[in-house]
């Protein structure tokens, strides 16, 4: 899920069950770049990563130990070319 905190402020927060050792997300904000920005593990068993981002329209993935999964908590969702689904969210102004 993806959930705005200020003004271009947004974290990207991935819930257990996570069976992964490296969890990175990845989109068109980052040239899809599987290991540019990777998430952390918290206290309460979540995975995050928070970005400032310019307002706007926005796609990315989860990327687990190299596999590109979508993110299961995204309410909108973007086919793509390789014949799956990008998750996408807004970055309000």
């Amino acid at each position: 899920m993806v959930v705005q905190k200020a003004k271009g402020k947004v974290t990207f927060v991935l819930e257990p069950p996570v069976n992964g050792s490296k969890i990175f997300v990845a989109g068109c904000f980052n040239q899809w770049n599987a290991t540019a920005d990777p998430l952390r593990k918290q206290k309460d068993g979540t995975y995050r990563k928070s970005v400032e981002l310019a307002p706007g329209q926005y796609e990315y993935k989860f990327v687990v130990d190299g596999q590109w999964l979508d993110d299961p908590s995204s309410p909108g969702r973007r086919a793509n070319e390789f014949g799956t689904l990008n998750s996408t969210f807004a970055v309000e102004r």
